[in-house]
């Protein structure tokens, strides 16, 4: 299926690893052209590199970043489309999970506030204007199956993606009209650095539960969060729902929200 994509203008955050590699990688293969954004480069993101791709190398945590990104987007490629708001998660420098709602403090709080929901207002707030230039767009924010599936983890995480949640259907409510699609995309636990790398999840499980780490994200894990399918999600089952909401294939969903969970979310 062709997804019109070709000549487009794409922005996608978090961008060296992960899912944001993977939508990185599936959108150029559709023929967009991608301004990368990450803290640094990874040899997976360099393997990309080609006239079709800009890596921008920013702290999304540096409130001028966004803007800067946008401006560097319209200066390379003359304009911008598509916003894929993927960078999220553990801020720099966390470990999640954590457990209870005494652990996190104040800057915990904040911190988690600042890298997962007003990044991502402030990455809006740029995209916008160069959008309505182009008549219309598409802006895709990555939340998560705990912003609906509440419990006594990560309560700063999971309340920071409930507000991303909301803030999307109020934007698709007002920019819509304007040719602005907002949707959001909510992965379940994905195979990602932030399970696989030394010290994160996976870590942090096996020595909560005393099974090692990967029998945590082979079993445990999956078990734990009452996954249907048994496993944890790939990132390119994300990449692939992401970029068909940024397609004009999708022109008629806005303010939606597409579950990539493996079952995770069981209410109706």
């Amino acid at each position: 299926m062709d997804l019109q994509l070709s000549g487009r203008v794409a922005i996608v955050t978090g961008a060296s690893k992960g899912m944001g590699l993977a939508i990185t990688r599936t959108l150029l293969e559709e023929g967009a052209r991608v301004v990368a954004v990450s803290r640094r480069g990874t040899p997976e993101l360099d393997a990309l590199a080609g006239p079709a791709l800009v890596h921008a190398t920013e702290d999304l945590m540096d409130p001028e970043a966004p803007a800067r990104v946008v401006r560097r987007a319209v200066e390379a490629f003359g304009g911008l489309d598509i916003l894929v708001n993927n960078a999220g998660g553990p801020p720099p420098g966390v470990t999640l999970p954590r457990f209870g709602f005494l652990t996190p403090n104040d800057d915990d709080w904040r911190t988690m506030f600042e890298f997962n929901l007003f990044a991502v207002v402030r990455a809006v707030r740029a995209a916008i204007p160069a959008m309505l230039e182009r008549g219309g767009g598409s802006i895709v924010n990555i939340s998560s199956g705990n912003a609906r599936h509440p419990g006594p983890m990560n309560f700063d995480y999971n309340a920071a993606k409930a507000g991303l949640n909301n803030l999307t259907k109020g934007l698709s409510e007002e920019f819509g009209p304007q040719g602005i699609r907002f949707n959001t995309v909510s992965p379940g636990p994905v195979r990602t650095a932030w399970w696989t790398e030394e010290g994160g999840a996976a870590d942090v499980l096996a020595q909560a539960t005393g099974a090692d780490r990967q029998a945590v994200m082979d079993k445990v894990a999956p078990e734990m969060m009452n996954l249907t399918t048994g496993r944890l999600v790939e990132p390119q089952e994300v990449a692939d729902a992401v970029v068909l909401l940024a397609s004009p294939r999708s022109a008629s969903t806005t303010g939606s929200e597409y579950a990539v969970d493996g079952g995770f979310l069981k209410q109706v």
